[in-house]
């Protein structure tokens, strides 16, 4: 099902500003709002193809979903297989910060996959989200009204016009 509306990728792409998309990205926004997007077949592999996308000139807007967290230990019910994952991405989170030049990630998760309920189901309606890349820190920018303001933070940092939901937290964060 195609987004109810325009999203941060469509914006993006209005203003010029490349976006790509790792793992099942094309298929959560209906291939819209990609300048190009490519599938990944395990977390290790998403963390190469976003740091293959990375090290592109020019800015850009990466969106890379890890697909083992969700598929092979949220849904799953696996909470000692998720602990290694995040091991495992921790271990590159280096890697990834090295290849920012200057740019910011924002770690968070698509839903609330939590593999420790009952529930092999969504089951959190609010998920984290750290940032890294940035001078000073770390900031607290508590709970925020919406995720959209996740949106309007990546906005505002790349320069993109935002007229939808949210609400930007850039200057919260930025030294």
């Amino acid at each position: 099902m195609p987004p109810p509306g325009p999203t941060l990728l469509d914006r993006c792409v209005e203003a010029g500003v490349a976006v790509y998309g790792v793992g099942k990205i094309r298929d959560i926004f209906v291939e819209r709002g990609l300048t190009e997007a490519v599938y990944s077949d395990s977390n290790d592999h998403g963390i190469d193809l976003t740091l293959a996308y990375l090290r592109r000139p020019g800015p850009a807007l990466v969106v890379t979903n890890l697909v083992d967290f969700d598929s092979k230990y949220g849904h799953r019910n696996d909470p000692q297989g998720y602990a290694r994952a995040v091991e495992a991405l921790d271990a590159r989170l280096p890697e990834l910060t090295a290849a920012l030049d200057g740019g910011v990630l924002f770690l968070t998760g698509d839903h609330g996959c939590d593999p420790t309920t009952p529930s092999t189901d969504h089951s959190r309606e609010r998920t984290p989200m750290l940032a890294a890349g940035l001078r000073g820190g770390p900031y607290d920018v508590g709970t925020r009204d919406c995720f959209g303001d996740l949106g309007a933070t990546i906005a505002d940092l790349l320069g993109v016009p935002w007229d939808l939901v949210g609400t930007s937290f850039a200057e919260e964060i930025l030294p």
